[in-house]
């Protein structure tokens, strides 16, 4: 929720300045200190007066966190921290000089735990069944489950809520709603019907209608530890506060580039200098949400954005910074035509860029040359099967595959034979989100409800899934680099890194509340970067891990 506080663990200690006096660069280095002594896997965050850029960095096992060398200018800083439990007691702010001397950060119980909780704490801390609790993480694309349980509605109000909720665009924000237009997607539920009572019920239970404070027992998340305390994290905030940067990418010069879910621009973000820059793109129909979803460069190197409710894809020329649009036909459009995924990276192969409409559940390509759509219809499979796909990702011959979030399947289209075959994943009611094609040509991917990480390799047929090791971490993509899998929670505010080999995770905590759609890794250098956008946060986050 855009309203919570930069640290959701706590911002109200004492402002006050601390000078550091000494050598010819500025280092920033410590312990940190609570009531029962040192304390492991604290994040601290460090902001200097004036600028975009949050660096952060976390305690070891004695307590001791260190700032990179060359990260930090001299200036003042403003400090905060993330620990589940505790708020900054001090210091608040600093002055970092010429030299260093290492502080120490002190830290005190919060007395207001839930503000600090995330939505799969808040899950899993409910009373009642996980199968039952599942629909809530439908909820948290749009906010955080505080909203809910901070509300006072009464079982007999959440019907009316539901059907509220599921008028609106996946792009709105409870600051920004954005109605969807008359027809099939603007008047479905958001929650089944047959669960509306007992969800109504759990939410009641849940939330402050009975009592002024919640009665049951608060579960957490444990600090991090180990090697998910060896990493560095930069946050560099957008120039609008409202955007909302659904898919980040990088293209091959080293820009970043985002996509807004919510608004009608794209954004270019310089990692040296750390300069956000917009760009707006057509608003096709006035009246629908605006906002865009995929954002994917082709083989030179020009963006393609599938621009939702807008009923189009849009290219977008990254050396003229110029865009041009490709509606869908208009004979085609419904108020709820909805353009989700683009996939241009191997338009080179043939000329034709994918694209999908989720309404109708059909795939569509965009000649490059000519700019005209071609139905390839809903795919079937060889028995009539058809798959409902959300995901779309070619392959290098520019073959799609379809990503079936509304169930458990993936499908294979060939563009040649116009027929779909259709691969079951190992977990029932997995719902595979998004994904890439390796080197190799396998499939890695997201599978939002079985909490793991998916592969798919077309030469064997077969499919593997890696669980993540916390509980209703709802991962929404999946990337693949060097042996190494990452995933984005969008319920937990963790990244987890897989190393395929041996089965094992390392889970990075982020320093705030940050919704994760897309992710990217960089994996030019001996280290992989991670980027992300903070969706309901307005800024691109960069994840770099220090083994």
């Amino acid at each position: 929720m855009r309203t919570w506080p930069r640290s959701l663990a706590g911002a109200t200690a004492l402002i006050f300045s601390t000078c550091l006096v000494a050598s010819a660069e500025p280092k920033l280095s410590g312990s940190v200190r609570g009531p029962e002594g040192t304390m492991e896997g604290v994040l601290i965050s460090a902001k200097q007066n004036g600028s975009n850029r949050t660096l952060t960095v976390v305690s070891n096992d004695k307590g001791e966190f260190v700032f990179p060398t060359g990260r930090l200018s001299a200036g003042t800083y403003d400090l905060s921290i993330r620990a589940i439990g505790y708020d900054l007691d001090g210091p608040a702010r600093l002055t970092l000089a010429d030299d260093s001397k290492p502080i120490e950060v002190k830290l005190t119980k919060t007395k207001d735990l839930g503000t600090q909780m995330t939505s799969a704490e808040w899950i899993m801390s409910m009373p009642g069944d996980d199968k039952l609790k599942d629909f809530l993480t439908d909820c948290t694309g749009c906010h955080t489950l505080h909203r809910v349980v901070g509300s006072e509605y009464k079982a007999d109000d959440f019907p009316d809520i539901f059907r509220r909720m599921g008028s609106y665009s996946p792009g709105s924000t409870p600051d920004a709603p954005q109605p969807l237009l008359p027809g099939p997607r603007g008047e479905r539920p958001r929650v089944n019907a047959q669960i509306i009572k007992p969800a109504s019920e759990l939410l009641a239970r849940a939330n402050l209608s009975a009592e002024k404070s919640h009665s049951y027992a608060m579960k957490t998340l444990p600090r991090p530890k180990g090697r998910a305390t060896q990493v560095v994290i930069t946050e560099y905030d957008l120039n609008r506060r409202e955007a909302q940067p659904h898919d980040v990418i990088m293209t091959k010069d080293g820009m970043i580039w985002y996509s807004d879910f919510g608004s009608q621009f794209i954004g270019s973000l310089d990692p040296a200098t750390g300069k956000v820059t917009d760009y707006p793109i057509p608003t096709l129909k006035p009246d629908a949400p605006k906002g865009s979803l995929q954002i994917d460069a082709d083989a030179e190197g020009n963006l393609w954005i599938a621009m939702m409710y807008q009923a189009g894809v849009t290219k977008f020329d990254t050396k003229t910074k110029t865009a041009t649009a490709y509606p869908v036909p208009k004979d085609w459009q419904t108020g709820s035509t909805q353009e989700s995924m683009v996939s241009p990276q191997h338009a080179h192969v043939n000329g034709k860029v994918w694209t999908n409409n989720q309404e109708t559940h059909s795939l569509y390509r965009i000649d490059v040359k000519t700019g005209q759509y071609e139905d390839m219809g809903e795919p079937k499979d060889a028995n009539g099967v058809s798959i409902n796909g959300y995901g779309l990702v070619a392959d290098q011959k520019n073959n799609p595959y379809m990503l079936e979030f509304g169930n458990t399947r993936v499908g294979k289209f060939d563009a040649d034979a116009k027929m779909l075959t259709v691969y079951p994943t190992p977990s029932l009611r997995s719902r595979p989100r998004r994904g890439m094609i390796d080197e190799q040509g396998r499939l890695w991917f997201a599978q939002y409800a079985a909490n793991s990480i998916g592969m798919f390799d077309p030469k064997s047929g077969g499919m593997t899934e890696w669980k993540l090791p916390t509980p209703w971490s709802n991962p929404y993509d999946a990337v693949y680099a060097k042996g190494e899998a990452w995933a984005g929670s969008m319920s937990n505010d963790q990244v987890a890194r897989l190393d395929v080999a041996s089965g094992t995770f390392v889970e990075y905590l982020l320093p705030r509340s940050t919704n994760i759609r897309r992710t990217f890794l960089d994996d030019r250098g001996t280290k992989p970067v991670l980027w992300i956008g903070s969706n309901h946060g307005g800024s691109i986050i960069k994840v770099e891990p220090l083994d």
